[in-house]
C-alpha cells in the first residue's frame, strides 16, 4: 500500500484586520507558532503566508486566517496542537477570533508527496459540515484510518 499522510485545515475569522492593534498579540506569535510546527516531530509541510492570496478566491472571505498543513499522522498533529508551545497561543484565540457557526477544522488523508490546495481544504470543511465526521473529513473526535478512507465512498 502506498504511504499516506494527514492533511489538516483550520480557519478562523479575525475580529479586525491584522494591522489593527486588537490583532497584535496574534500577529506577534505567528512566527513562533510556525517555528514550533516546523520543528515538531511528524511535521511535513505547511502553507506559507506568501501562498495565502488565493484563499480569498476559494473561501470568498477576506477576514479568514486559513492554515493548511501536512503531518505524518494524527498523533503528530495532536502533539503539536495540544502538547507544545502552540497551546499557550491557542488558549487565547477568543482575543483575536470570532466564533464561526460551523466546524472550522477538518482532517483527511492524502498520498505521500501530495500538497493540499485551498479547494481541497474548502471541500473537506464543507463535506464535514454537511455530512458530519466520516473518513473523508474528520476531526480529533474520530480515529479513522487510511484503510477507512480508501474504503469510503463520499456522498454527493
Amino acid at each position: 500500500m502506498s504511504k499516506f499522510h494527514l492533511a489538516q485545515v483550520n480557519i478562523a475569522k479575525c475580529l479586525a484586520p491584522l494591522s489593527d492593534p486588537i490583532m497584535q498579540g496574534f500577529v506577534d506569535n505567528v512566527d513562533k507558532m510556525n517555528a514550533i510546527a516546523d520543528m515538531s516531530e511528524g511535521f511535513i509541510w505547511r502553507l506559507k503566508d506568501e501562498d495565502k492570496d488565493a484563499a480569498v478566491l476559494v473561501f470568498k472571505e477576506d477576514a479568514l486566517i486559513i492554515n493548511i498543513s501536512v503531518w505524518e499522522n494524527r498523533e503528530a498533529l495532536f502533539n503539536y496542537t495540544y502538547n507544545s508551545g502552540h497551546i499557550e497561543v491557542f488558549k487565547r484565540k477568543k482575543e483575536w477570533f470570532s466564533k464561526i457557526n460551523m466546524l472550522h477544522m477538518a482532517f483527511w488523508y492524502i498520498p505521500e508527496g501530495y500538497i493540499p490546495t485551498f479547494q481541497d481544504a474548502k471541500d473537506r470543511l464543507d463535506y464535514l459540515n454537511t455530512h458530519g465526521e466520516t473518513p473523508y473529513a474528520f476531526t480529533f473526535k474520530s480515529k479513522f484510518s487510511v484503510e477507512d478512507t480508501l474504503q469510503y465512498k463520499p456522498l454527493n
